[in-house]
């Protein structure tokens, strides 16, 4: 079977893999337009079960992953300078370009060795395939080669943020809410790697506006951020890569399949950063797309509406908390008007996943602090 992966990320190396692994006799081509070190972003943020999905399915990968990740299981919400401490939300973080890292060394047991530096303009310039899986993120050419017959659907939301790193490593992935001059920003900090962090900075649109960031040059609105959050960093630096800022783009596709052609991961769907689980859906897809074939006795035509059939309702549950906690960051200035035990209910309820009896279950400490103040667990129902 000849496949070709176009990108090279997590989800492009990890298709590539598991056809590999499924079909030691298949071809399989991947093409990367960066080269294999270029990487946007610090860390990656799994949640309290990690990588569990993916030992059900390919545990050797699971192993190769997992001593190299960072662990907690606290959340802190920081608000109007009082730090709560929200127990029992487990996370695991590793650098991206160390799990990029270790997905080309698996690769590589493969005999897979995909093209870097190659950028391709027009699917008709790929080499004949029985299937091309687009693995290329936001910005798919895959996606774009036939936007009608996938029915994309992108939009961008209003706040803005920007990413970068610091050499400070935090105890908990942490939320700092903080009132400035321009008005209402937060920080979005977790540690990835010893002595090392992601700390994206947020901000809504007014606030944007009044700092003037969109005329500043990026050492300059780096400053201003390290300046703004600098009782959060206590000294350490702010760290560039590519660090633009944006606004958060919303990604479904109405069809997963045109042709021979499928999409996984950033190519397909996006799911806001706040819920931390972009590279887990994607690697999900992949596993499901894999497995989808394999049902289908490699017969692409059948397998990829199999593939949608089967990953579509599980994928939505997970997209539909993260655009519901993606309205709550849209409106985080509005829920700062909260006293912060108040604010930190109000943040963990936002993705409608947790009522007040999964809450005690989870954050027995959290819930009896709450309760001990006289709050009641249905307010931010």
């Amino acid at each position: 079977m000849r496949t070709v992966v176009m990108g090279a990320g997590p989800a492009g190396l990890y298709a590539a893999i598991l056809m590999k692994r499924a079909r030691p006799d298949a071809q399989v081509t991947v093409f990367e337009q960066n080269p294999p070190d270029a990487t946007f972003g610090f860390g990656v943020v799994f949640s309290d079960q990690a990588l569990a999905f993916l030992r059900e399915d390919d545990p050797e990968t699971a192993d190769l992953i997992e001593p190299h990740m960072k662990r907690w299981s606290d959340i802190a919400i920081v608000h109007r300078g009082e730090r709560i401490v929200i127990d029992g939300v487990g996370f695991a973080g590793i650098g991206r370009l160390e799990l990029m890292q270790l997905l080309q060394g698996r690769a590589a047991e493969f005999g897979i060795q995909p093209t870097y530096r190659k950028r391709i303009d027009s699917l008709d310039s790929l080499p004949e395939a029985d299937l091309v899986i687009g693995a290329d993120g936001l910005n798919s050419l895959v996606r774009r080669s036939a936007a009608q017959s996938f029915g994309e659907d992108l939009s961008e939301r209003n706040n803005r943020f920007v990413w970068y790193g610091t050499d400070r490593e935090f105890p908990a992935l942490t939320q700092t809410f903080i009132e400035t001059d321009y008005g209402p920003m937060n920080a979005h900090h977790y540690a990835y790697a010893p002595g090392r962090s992601t700390f994206i900075v947020e901000t809504t649109a007014e606030s944007f506006r009044r700092a003037g960031f969109a005329e500043m040059e990026e050492p300059a609105y780096r400053e201003a951020c390290a300046r703004l959050f600098a009782e959060t960093l206590e000294g350490a630096r702010l760290i560039p890569n590519n660090s633009l800022w944006r606004r958060f783009p919303d990604l479904s596709c109405r069809t997963w399949y045109s042709g021979n052609r499928v999409l996984v991961g950033d190519a397909l769907h996006t799911a806001h950063f706040s819920i931390g689980s972009g590279t887990r859906l994607a690697l999900e897809d992949v596993i499901a797309l894999v497995r989808a074939l394999k049902a289908h006795d490699w017969d692409v035509a059948s397998a990829l509406p199999a593939y949608q059939s089967e990953r579509q309702p599980v994928l939505q549950k997970i997209v539909s908390a993260a655009r519901r906690s993606c309205d709550w960051y849209e409106a985080f200035d509005r829920q700062m008007a909260l006293d912060p035990w108040r604010f930190a209910l109000s943040y963990i309820r936002r993705a409608g996943r947790l009522d007040a009896e999964r809450l005690r279950g989870m954050a027995p400490g959290f819930t009896a602090a709450l309760e001990t103040r006289g709050i009641d667990l249905e307010l931010a129902a």
